[in-house]
């Protein structure tokens, strides 16, 4: 195994950086610019995602709780301006009637923060980075890793939509494969009904009237939320058919902890 170092970075790089690896951020992610609104002294970065929606960004090189709130200045800049960006960058592929995302990316996210993240209405990513050089080469290679926002085991009443509108929000075709067989075969994982029940950005699962799994949706994979072996509720991302295969035992044990 090659040898590596941790590299620290300054915010220009991390700017380039994102700008140049958003791939490796999330499958079908496209930067599209970057841009300073008067007051703020962060940099506020557009991207496009596979779905067509625009995604107003918020970059820092630091932890920082305050980083959630200019993120929603700038989102609230970008939604008020959706039809004059899309016309801006109209080679991009845009669909201004798309919601837009918000995205956060810092080298970490206190528990404060991503608890507030979790009573806003709002389609937010939180992404944490570090950046290494293997041994004899002098480029710096970004990793960036998904931060779940906590959800409430139950959740709270929101808008319903139909499997279709909702399945229809993943754009890779082999994640929605393996999400779909997985609905399709909940109803046969015990005798007493199971209620599946599209919501926004996320399909909830019940066993009566009990809530034991949500699965949240992610444009390039899903989040099965769900009690972890020591009682607490977390989430685990799907990136393959074995990411969920692990998890099938765990998520069975608490359908049926939620008939006790």
């Amino acid at each position: 195994m090659r040898k590596y170092k941790s590299v620290e970075i300054i915010e220009s790089q991390l700017e380039d950086l994102v700008r140049t690896g958003s791939e490796m951020i999330e499958e079908g992610l496209k930067y599209i610019d970057h841009q300073k609104i008067p007051g703020k002294d962060q940099m506020d970065v557009l991207f496009v995602d596979s779905g067509n929606s625009m995604v107003a960004a918020e970059l820092n090189i630091v932890e920082d709780d305050n980083m959630l709130l200019k993120g929603l200045d700038y989102y609230n800049y970008v939604a008020t301006n959706i039809e004059a960006l899309s016309r801006i960058y109209n080679n991009d592929g845009i669909d201004p009637n798309n919601a837009i995302r918000l995205l956060l990316i810092a080298p970490s996210f206190s528990q404060t923060l991503t608890n507030r993240c979790r009573w806003i209405d709002t389609n937010i990513s939180l992404y944490t980075y570090k950046f290494i050089k293997f041994d004899g080469s002098d480029e710096v290679i970004p990793i960036f890793s998904e931060t779940s926002i906590p959800t409430s085991p139950k959740p709270t009443p929101r808008d319903i939509y139909a499997f279709k509108d909702i399945l229809g929000y993943i754009t890779n075709q082999e994640i929605k494969g393996i999400l779909a067989s997985l609905l399709s075969d909940l109803p046969n994982w015990g005798k007493d009904t199971i209620l599946i029940e599209p919501v926004k950005y996320a399909i909830s699962v019940k066993m009566g009237a009990k809530v034991f799994m949500q699965l949240s949706l992610r444009r390039d994979s899903f989040i099965v939320e769900t009690h972890s072996a020591e009682g607490k509720w977390t989430g685990y991302p799907v990136n393959s058919r074995g990411d969920l295969e692990m998890l099938l035992a765990l998520m069975k044990s608490n359908m049926e902890n939620r008939l006790k």
